[in-house]
């Protein structure tokens, strides 16, 4: 079977690409959408994946993992105190598998998400579709390739902001004078004869 890609999101205060680098093997826990499911299915050993950090100020790629092992029972569907419990999952029969994961690299410079949407090569990317909040995605090989190269290829500077204009004052018509201090639009009296 060919390789494939994917993308794959994790909150960095969770698990981020640094735990990854330290602990080098992961399993994949806690996904609970069946699609997501479907996708690490769909896995296969050697696969490669961009490392997605989500929920994070900003948003974006940080680096590269592996698939390294399929079928992989998630232990936290098992587990009562896991926010990822699950009560109708038995050992004899699990509801959750997930993939192990092995770190590939850090991006020298982190991908973001107003990186990622504005380089053209990238507008047909599934993360960057409005309300794709799937946490287990695929990618292109040219999606997956141009990631790479933004990830090292630091970002381009910003522009600076422009300087403000100071506020131009508008001078204003002197007022004439007037022949009677009556209110505008009053009525004036004739003189007598």
């Amino acid at each position: 079977m060919p390789k494939r890609y994917w993308l794959m999101k994790s909150e960095p205060e969770t698990f981020s690409i640094d735990d990854l680098a330290r602990v080098k093997v992961e399993p994949w826990t806690g996904v609970r959408s069946y699609f997501a499911r479907a996708h690490m299915r769909a896995m296969s050993v050697g696969d490669e994946a961009l490392f997605h950090h989500s929920n994070a100020k900003p948003p974006g790629v940080a680096g590269l993992a592996k698939i390294v092992r399929t079928g992989v029972v998630d232990e936290t569907q098992f587990d009562p105190n896991s926010p990822y419990y699950d009560p109708k999952a038995t050992r004899d029969q699990p509801i959750w598998d997930c993939v192990d994961v092995q770190f590939v690299e850090k991006f020298p410079h982190y991908v973001d998400m107003d990186r990622l949407r504005g380089d053209p090569a990238l507008a047909d990317m599934m993360v960057l579709r409005r309300g794709m909040r799937l946490s287990v995605q695929p990618v292109t090989e040219a999606e997956f390739r141009r990631v790479i190269e933004l990830g090292h290829t630091p970002a381009p500077a910003a522009p600076a902001p422009r300087a403000a204009k100071p506020p131009t004052s508008i001078a204003k018509p002197a007022k004439s004078p007037t022949r009677s201090s009556a209110k505008p639009g009053a009525r004036r009296s004739r003189s007598a004869r």
